[in-house]
């Protein structure tokens, strides 16, 4: 579905992910010969490859050992960013990059995933206003990328200094001894991590690539990859004349030549009503750092995100990371330091840690100061893997990625990439997602799909207000194959543990009402 293109939104069909296809396109492999891109890693540089590759019509198989978006691609911010850190630390080229790919995400890509987020710097007496002009710098710098990249002002707008009143009314739950005032800068935040990367993987499958969840790839070289199906132990062989690792932290698991320092970001989960249900991000500078910040994000369900640590991750890479006890106090602590009633560890009702695939650099020992650029490395055995990058250009990750593949394997006949003008499912013009007919949650989560969810039948519904329609839709069309898909990745209600609790049943409910067995 263009996001520019006229008449009502058209129902899914070959986007569509089930149970049903999953079979049988992983009966087809048997018999299927060899193909042209077998991608290992279903999250967000996973599927982006498989939608690079698919719409330049090549012949791609993506397997996931889990679920889409079951490892790093769910822990993120749920940002999108421009780039401003990256300027800060002289690395323009890839500040310009990021604010580009945030251009296409807002403005072509997913404008129904994607909204402008005001970032909010509360500034006190007497220290806090030297910190505000340095601050008011780097978000000049950063609207400046944007102004370069193209990204419209009723997109994003341009950063400004604020009142005392201004920032009390934006971020209602600071201290008000000492205010002075705050400077306000714009991003963009996602409506939800895991749904990127499931738009994206169905539009690759739309374009004809098979998007394998519960298939583990047990073994790799450049040109094969022993596949065992996690739901019926059976094991075959996929021939490929290219095998791409996309696995991110675990990408030496595959290939023993990369070799990365993981590092982990940790965030809270709170009630937004605790911080004033702001819709802005509250941002406070680490003290003793002139560039990190810790910072609150509006969440769905009615919750707030608290991020985001960066420590070391170690050697254990565990696909569901444990935040660390020093970690929760540290984002505490930080914000507590401009908050009219401080936070305590009873406010916190979910936490979530990331680990993040940094390409070491013999510079810097800090993990937080590592390149978050992306590389492509050819391993001895043949096989390529794409490393390192970030969330916000993971479809320049994709692109680079499968333009190694066609220089080293393919051979130069493959057209070039086509993403930079293929909005995903879903995609509708934001000035028109109003018009949609549909709640506005459902067109926040579903864009122009969302008429179609809510044609469903009722049923149960979850936390939250959770419906079952979207449940249902969860497991007709985004592939979710068990209860865990639903809760944990499709709606996010098990990041706080009661919620999930409360709608396990629900979940059950919807997949007896789409016909489908969970795993």
């Amino acid at each position: 579905m263009s996001a520019t293109s006229a008449g009502a939104p058209r129902p899914p069909g070959s986007t569509a992910l089930d149970a049903r296809r999953r079979t049988r396109e992983l009966d087809a492999l048997a018999d299927a010969g060899e193909i042209d891109l077998l991608v290992i890693g279903g999250g967000i540089t996973g599927t982006g490859i498989a939608l690079d590759a698919a719409s330049r019509g090549l012949r791609t198989v993506l397997v996931e050992r889990d679920d889409l978006a079951s490892g790093t691609s769910r822990w993120s911010s749920k940002l999108v960013h421009g780039g401003l850190r990256y300027l800060a630390s002289g690395q323009f080229g890839i500040a310009r990059e990021s604010a580009a790919e945030r251009h296409l995400l807002m403005t072509r890509l997913a404008p129904h995933l994607s909204r402008s987020m005001a970032q909010v710097v509360p500034l006190y007496s007497p220290g806090h206003m030297t910190r505000g002009a340095y601050v008011g710098l780097g978000y000049g710098l950063g609207d400046g990328l944007r102004r370069l990249v193209g990204t419209p002002d009723a997109v994003l707008h341009s950063p400004g200094p604020l009142g005392r009143d201004e920032t009390l009314r934006l971020v209602p739950a600071v201290r008000r001894e000492g205010l002075r005032g705050g400077m306000r800068g714009w991003d963009g935040q996602l409506i939800d991590d895991v749904r990127l990367v499931v738009a994206v993987a169905r539009t690759a499958a739309g374009f004809g690539a098979s998007v394998l969840t519960r298939a583990e790839a047990v073994s790799a070289t450049g040109d094969t990859a022993w596949v065992r199906d996690r739901v019926t132990g059976s094991e075959l062989a996929i021939r490929a004349r290219c095998v791409v690792n996309a696995t991110g932290v675990w990408a030496g698991r595959i290939d023993p030549d990369v070799h990365l320092r993981p590092s982990r970001g940790t965030h809270l989960v709170v009630d937004a009503a605790r911080l004033g249900g702001s819709d802005a991000s509250l941002t406070v500078p680490v003290p003793g750092s002139s560039s990190r910040f810790v910072f609150t994000v509006p969440a769905p369900h009615g919750r707030a995100y608290i991020g985001i640590t960066d420590v070391p991750a170690g050697t254990e890479l565990p696909l569901v990371p444990t935040p660390g006890d020093d970690e929760v106090t540290l984002l505490l602590d930080v914000m507590n330091t401009v908050l009219e009633a401080p936070l305590t560890r009873d406010d916190v009702i979910g936490a979530f840690a990331g680990l993040r695939p940094l390409l070491t650099d013999p510079r810097h020992d800090e993990t937080s100061d590592l390149s978050r650029r992306h590389a492509i490395i050819e391993s001895s055995t043949g096989v390529l893997s794409v490393v390192g990058g970030k969330l916000t250009t993971y479809r320049r990750m994709a692109q680079d990625g499968v333009d190694a593949a066609v220089r080293m394997r393919l051979g130069s006949s493959v057209a070039n990439s086509r993403t930079r003008s293929i909005p995903l499912v879903g995609a509708w013009p934001r000035e028109r997602l109003a018009s949609l007919d549909a709640s506005p949650r459902l067109v926040r989560r579903y864009g122009a799909e969302a008429p179609f969810v809510a044609r469903l039948a009722d049923g149960p519904e979850a936390a939250r207000g959770v419906t079952a329609q979207e449940l249902e839709w969860g497991v007709r069309a985004e592939g979710a194959l068990s209860l865990d898909d639903l809760l944990d990745r499709r709606t996010r209600l098990g990041l706080v543990p009661a919620d999930r609790d409360e709608s396990t049943d629900a979940a059950a409910a919807a997949f007896e009402r789409a016909g489908v067995d969970p795993i």
